[in-house]
């Protein structure tokens, strides 16, 4: 195995921190918590905020209307906050896909700014009713719908930085992975259409991962998750690029995004769909369409 250079510690002489094994148990406490806790904040400040309005304008509104129309609105923000990380996986806002996936996004906010308004306005008139009042949306409808259409194109487009941000940080603490390119001098020690093994750039360290050490592949937008015990590391490449420059006679594609080590299967489930799952050494399951069900068994035999 390739001597590796390990994590940044904090202090001289001290063990080694790894961050991301801190982390990883707390992500999906973490990454839905930041949501909740993101909006609940931003309904709290914008309530305090109309509240000081109303009264410099000496407006006529009991306290508890302006709560619901801030709460009412970012509580749907929340629920819909998935379906904007699940688009943008589909149509990834990056370097090389801006141009192609940009288009989409713009679009894709026509119906988000739709279902929030509604969402809200429902809410907002259930509360209403049950105080007995009307709750009335505002001037002309087409005035009332542009107007919250430039405040939802914003918030779609805060989510996207907000999440960019965000795996930025995770590929850093993860180790960001990429092949190793040919010496600007002399042959290169191992084969660079076939590689050995992968550069790992990690909290500005860098060591080596060996190729036999991945126990699958998983296409990840413009990346490629390289997993090795239980930690993932983004690689910046297409499934198909880096399927043809992998052993063949070790790494199988399984699935459309999926390309698992043979070593590290335990046994293949057939599943009454006509798939299948791959059962990993460390417990986990991949995968396997019937597409490539049969070629896996005959190769896995």
């Amino acid at each position: 195995m390739a001597a590796q250079l390990p994590p940044p510690s904090s202090t001289p002489g001290a063990p080694p921190i790894d961050w991301w094994a801190r982390y990883a148990p707390w992500r999906h406490i973490a990454e839905p918590g930041f949501w909740i806790v993101f909006m609940v904040t931003q309904a709290a400040f914008n309530t305090v905020v109309v509240w000081m309005d109303i009264d410099r304008a000496g407006l006529n509104f009991q306290r508890w209307q302006p709560a619901v129309w801030e709460w009412s609105s970012n509580l749907v923000l929340l629920a819909l906050v998935p379906a904007v990380i699940a688009f943008e996986r589909r149509y990834p806002l990056m370097l090389g896909t801006i141009r192609k996936n940009l288009p989409w996004h713009v679009l894709a906010t026509v119906p988000y700014s739709l279902v929030h308004v509604g969402a809200m306005v429902a809410i907002r008139k259930a509360v209403y009713a049950t105080q007995g009042m009307h709750y009335g949306f505002g001037g002309a409808l087409y005035t009332e719908l542009l107007y919250e259409f430039i405040k939802d194109f914003r918030s779609w487009f805060g989510v996207i930085l907000i999440v960019a941000f965000y795996r930025l940080v995770v590929r850093r603490l993860q180790g960001e992975a990429k092949l190793l390119d040919a010496p600007d001098e002399g042959a290169p020690v191992e084969s660079i259409d076939r590689p050995e093994r992968f550069l790992v750039k990690k909290l500005g360290k860098e060591y080596l991962l060996p190729a036999a050490e991945v126990e699958w592949l998983q296409a990840w937008g413009n990346y490629v998750n390289l997993r090795v015990r239980s930690r993932d590391h983004p690689l910046r490449s297409t499934m198909g690029e880096i399927e043809s420059r992998l052993d063949p006679q070790r790494f199988v594609r399984v699935h459309r995004s999926f390309i698992v080590n043979l070593d590290y299967i335990i046994e293949i489930e057939p599943q009454e769909s006509g798939d299948a799952k791959a059962k990993m050494k460390d417990g986990t399951s991949v995968p396997v369409s019937r597409r490539y069900r049969d070629n896996l068994r005959r190769i896995a035999a």
